[in-house]
């Protein structure tokens, strides 16, 4: 049993569920190594006290404007509903899970698949090439899945079916054993708080250990600067990139939905994004070398749209074109003969 799991059935025999009588974190260590099954070290107990305590689905919590450790108690209705009200930025506004009717839901959902829509759209028209996962039903996958991944190629020109891989690149990297393309994991929130904003942060973070880089995408501006310098130097400490699209929230409910954004012509989406999109970058992404194999190889196993992502690779450098991802054309059929052209990819 890994630390995490360890945690979550500890803790619940250990915090008091007053907030008044919360443990102080070195307390809380003390009693916590007496029970575990190996030994951890203070800083590690630390960090997962802290990721634990971003995630809703976790037994502990932390004290508001203090340093305690209490037992959560509080649970969501559903998962489905928790699912469309924390990604759609609901939370922050201090919505009771328990309460929120049917309506409140549904307007999260078509808030949330609007901005997805947009940035996807957003991100084509960057010559980026993004992938979107389906969304997760459970608080555990929000830490386990993106909402979306986005390669990016080296690329000549565009053609009738896609830009063109550069051919004399392709090849070099390919002798060499390097993957001729960058994954990014991108993490989509429609809003940032000071309640949620470090429970989204480690999400994007969590999720992204498998990519090249990560990043948080967020659909509103941040208006508190406090709130973005503390996104800033998240970002910084631990490498995830950071952006906003600048979406007034309510003028979501005034556009297209998410499907016809999708179908737009260009030029009806070029006039779309300029009148609610004002894009900030609030830190850059800093990459790792390579893509972590071995949980790739586990998300495959465990997630359809993974071996989906991987068969439309595959299509791209069979084809030597970097093509927008269509569904209906993908078909995860393995990926030997990306690894057989020495990318590397897991079987």
């Amino acid at each position: 049993m890994n630390l995490r799991d360890q945690l979550k059935e500890i803790l619940p025999e250990i915090l008091p569920s007053d907030p008044s009588s919360s443990i102080k974190g070195t307390e809380l260590i003390r009693l916590v190594k007496y029970r575990l099954r190996q030994e951890y070290s203070d800083a590690t107990l630390r960090y997962h006290f802290s990721i634990l305590c971003a995630d809703p689905s976790s037994p502990i919590a932390k004290v508001d404007q203090g340093q305690g450790y209490y037992l959560r108690t509080t649970r969501v209705a559903t998962l489905e509903e928790a699912r469309a009200l924390a990604a759609a930025g609901f939370t922050q506004a201090g919505l009771d899970l328990f309460q929120t009717g049917r309506e409140m839901v549904d307007l999260a959902r078509s808030r949330m698949s609007k901005m997805r829509a947009l940035y996807l759209r957003a991100v084509t028209a960057d010559a980026r090439f993004p992938f979107a996962l389906a969304p997760s039903a459970s608080p555990e996958g929000l830490w386990k899945y993106p909402d979306v991944a986005v390669v990016d190629w080296e690329l000549e020109d565009a053609g009738d079916t896609g830009f063109r891989l550069e051919g004399d690149l392709l090849e070099l990297k390919r002798s060499l054993g390097v993957q001729p393309f960058a994954v990014t994991s991108v993490r989509l929130a429609m809003a940032v708080s000071y309640d949620n904003v470090r429970e989204l942060f480690f999400q994007a973070l969590s999720g992204s250990r498998w990519a090249h880089t990560g990043e948080l995408v967020i659909g509103a501006a941040i208006t508190d600067e406090q709130l973005a310098e503390d996104l800033r130097r998240l970002g910084g400490e631990y490498g995830i990139g950071v952006s906003t699209l600048g979406v007034p929230l309510e003028a979501l409910d005034d556009i297209v939905d998410a499907a016809s954004i999708a179908r737009m012509e260009e030029r009806a989406f070029e006039n779309l994004q300029g009148r609610l999109l004002t894009r900030q970058k609030i830190t850059s992404a800093r990459p790792s070398a390579t893509l972590d194999w071995r949980q790739i190889r586990d998300l495959r196993r465990e997630h359809e749209g993974f071996q989906a992502f991987f068969a439309w690779i595959e299509q791209c450098l069979r084809e030597g074109t970097a093509s927008p991802h269509a569904p209906a054309e993908i078909v995860p059929s393995g990926l030997s003969l990306v690894a057989a052209r020495g990318v590397g990819m897991p079987g």
